[in-house]
């Protein structure tokens, strides 16, 4: 799954632990969604999405076979 979060992140000037701070889970967790390693639990994806003011679509892209 691809994701916008650390394209998102860098627009608002934001550190990996500060966005992690911010939606309640750990820079290691955000490190490896955006390195594609680990897959965002539901929850933790709209907490995202919502926090930049977006639709969790806009933000994570599910890669089609």
């Amino acid at each position: 799954m691809e994701t916008k979060i650390k394209e998102l992140r860098k627009q608002h000037k934001l550190s990996q632990e500060e966005l992690a701070d911010a939606v309640g889970t750990t820079r290691q967790t955000i490190t490896s969604i955006e390195t594609g390693k680990y897959v965002a639990s539901l929850p933790l994806a709209y907490k995202i999405a919502k926090y930049f003011g977006l639709k969790i679509e806009d933000v994570f892209m599910l890669e089609e076979e």
